[in-house]
């Protein structure tokens, strides 16, 4: 299989990821009041699943070390594959959560938040259980991070004020998927081998954890996509059915295409975890509150008409939030 062979290109595959997943949620921007979220939200989930195996049937069984893509899913036991699944499923809540976040309160404000919250807890996380990297310059980045999300919450705060309206539902709702998000990634990274030139008999390599997650955020679909369907948080009820009979052959292939965005970044934060080590792959992906907030700002307008306080807010957020990210590259450094 694919092994990146340094540090600096498992950066590099970083910044792919983050702006991956900071990115692919402009695909539900097809969706409208005929085409909701939660209908989307089907072909994003078969995305994943297209992708990971195209993946893993090309740079998952491709050179001379780790295991090939068929050989590793055949000797996969039981614990490992149930780690990935949950990883799959605890993501999917989260995922639906902060694009009902989203709908409500914005791209610029959902996304830090949520993004932010799972960085700081999900760095935490998975350090405790992988230790890579010097603590200090670690968490001074996650801590510049914090930082970028409170100045990112008073600037939404004071625009919100200015707009005579608010959206602290949304808000909310970000911080309950940030607190969710957390937990996922160090289940999938438990359903790894820590080293993939030979990996350890039993455990996945990213190829194959990459897949049984989406196997288990599709399986999940069927409980947690289900509730937002028939109980969404906004927008009407809707029905299987109209799955089948409401899309466009365009609006079913933007979500498969949401899927694919997605997953890219996702199997490159793993694979760029052998020399990043996980807490670093990680944080550094979840640099994609960056990429979503960029979007809400500069190509959605949404803080169009901002007073020069809250624009200097802004400004100030994306300094610390790259700051930050720059010291969480600096962390595995020696």
């Amino acid at each position: 299989m694919y092994i990146i062979s340094s540090y600096p290109v498992a950066v590099i595959f970083c910044v792919i990821t983050m702006l991956c997943w900071g990115s692919w949620a402009n695909s539900s921007k097809c969706t409208n009041d005929k085409w909701p979220f939660p209908l989307f939200y089907w072909d994003y989930s078969l995305g994943l699943i297209l992708v990971a195996l195209i993946y893993g049937f090309t740079m998952g069984s491709t050179g001379p070390d780790g295991r090939s893509f068929v050989e590793d899913i055949s000797q996969a036991n039981i614990n490992s594959v149930l780690y990935a699944l949950l990883g799959g499923a605890i993501f999917n809540l989260s995922n639906l959560l902060v694009i009902a976040a989203i709908s409500i309160a914005g791209f610029s404000v959902a996304y830090p938040i949520t993004g932010g919250l799972a960085l700081v807890l999900g760095v935490i996380l998975v350090y405790i259980k992988v230790p890579t990297g010097n603590p200090l310059v670690l968490f001074i980045g996650v801590g510049l991070v914090v930082t970028a999300i409170v100045v990112n919450a008073l600037a939404s705060a004071r625009a919100s004020a200015k707009k005579g309206n608010t959206s602290k539902k949304g808000i909310v709702i970000a911080i309950l998927s940030g607190i969710i998000m957390s937990f996922f990634y160090r289940f999938v990274s438990d359903s790894m081998s820590r080293d993939f030139i030979s990996p350890e008999a039993g455990k996945l390599t990213p190829y194959t954890a990459i897949l049984f997650f989406s196997i288990g955020l599709f399986i999940s679909n069927f409980i947690w996509n289900s509730f937002f369907m028939y109980r969404p948080i906004i927008g009407r009820p809707v029905n299987y059915k109209e799955y089948f009979t409401n899309g466009t052959l365009a609006q079913h292939l933007i979500g498969v295409a949401g899927g694919i965005v997605f997953n890219t970044g996702f199997l490159f934060s793993l694979i760029a975890s052998d020399k990043a080590g996980p807490a670093i792959s990680y944080g550094l992906g979840q640099g994609a509150t960056m990429i979503g907030a960029a979007w809400g700002i500069f190509v959605y307008k949404e803080f169009k008409g901002a007073s020069r306080t809250v624009n200097r807010l802004l400004l100030i957020m994306f300094m610390t939030f790259i700051i930050g990210l720059a010291f969480i590259i600096l962390a595995r450094f020696k």
